[in-house]
């Protein structure tokens, strides 16, 4: 989650993602016992792949603020998570969005940039550059139809800097792009719930997220410690240069609870609605 031209099918949802989640969803038990139920309540906002072109054209209004969530379904988190991991997180806060939010929310971009993980088979990341352009372009084709603003729920840490790339762009068109900053929304909490030595992907953190999300995913009995203080990306390699992790973890995700995961994942979703909110109050 936190580190790295225009075809449609870059958007495609990945088979084996869905079903993870769908299997994910199903066990989820009502709210107060797990993470809370996702259809059990009248939702504020409107799915836009759910609608046809006449419905959309009454929901895409110049007031309107389109949440586009972005989250890799083809990135490693190590023996225990699985290669969708991200966008498995990015679906599940669609829905909470969808539940608390009064926005129109497109599809989810499920490639971006993340080249700290390619060394690992079946990470896959595109160029910044098509990255940040995806994003405009996507953004550009929707504002055609009237929104001015938008909010990228955005899953990772090295597509902060394509999302502040495309932001400015967008910007010239008169067009305001807002984007999640993991940093920002989680960095108090994490300081809070985090006893691991240092790490910042498939640690302690984001497993403790995936057991409050996700359980089913999980697989606690493949989580190891992985930690190296060091820069750069993870390598499987140690010859080569960068963060050494034999396992694709930087972290200690067998510290990792669900009530720690149910403490940063409703903080990060308070985080997210405060700055759509944010977003709509803007002239």
């Amino acid at each position: 989650m936190r580190s790295l031209r225009f075809a449609f099918s870059l958007c495609l949802l990945a088979p084996a993602a869905a079903h993870a989640l769908a299997q994910s969803q199903r066990d989820v038990p009502p709210s107060g016992a797990s993470a809370p139920a996702q259809n059990a309540k009248r939702t504020l906002g409107t799915l836009l792949e759910q609608l046809t072109w006449q419905e959309a054209e009454t929901v895409l209004t110049r007031n309107t603020v389109v949440v586009l969530p972005l989250g890799a379904a083809s990135k490693e988190h190590g023996p225990h998570l699985k290669l969708s991991n991200d966008w498995i997180i990015a679906e599940y806060l669609k829905r909470r969005v969808l539940d608390s939010a009064r926005v129109v929310i497109a599809p989810t971009v499920n490639y971006s940039f993340y080249p700290a993980f390619v060394t690992y088979p079946g990470s896959t990341s595109l160029t910044s550059e098509t990255a940040r352009d995806m994003i405009v372009d996507i953004c550009r084709g929707l504002a055609a139809f009237g929104p001015r603003k938008f909010y990228v729920l955005n899953t990772g840490v090295s597509t902060v800097g394509p999302l502040r790339q495309a932001a400015a762009i967008l910007a010239v068109d008169s067009i305001t792009m807002r984007f999640t900053n993991l940093s920002v929304v989680l960095g108090d909490v994490e300081k809070a719930v985090s006893k691991q030595e240092g790490g910042t992907h498939a640690d302690e953190i984001e497993t403790s997220m995936m057991l409050y999300m996700a359980p089913t995913t999980v697989d606690m009995k493949k989580a190891v410690k992985d930690y190296r203080p060091s820069r750069g990306r993870l390598v499987r390699d140690s010859a080569q240069p960068g963060t050494y992790s034999p396992t694709g973890i930087w972290g200690d995700p067998t510290l990792a609870t669900r009530e720690k995961g149910e403490r940063v994942t409703e903080a990060f979703v308070a985080g997210i609605l405060k700055e759509i909110r944010e977003l709509q109050l803007k002239p």
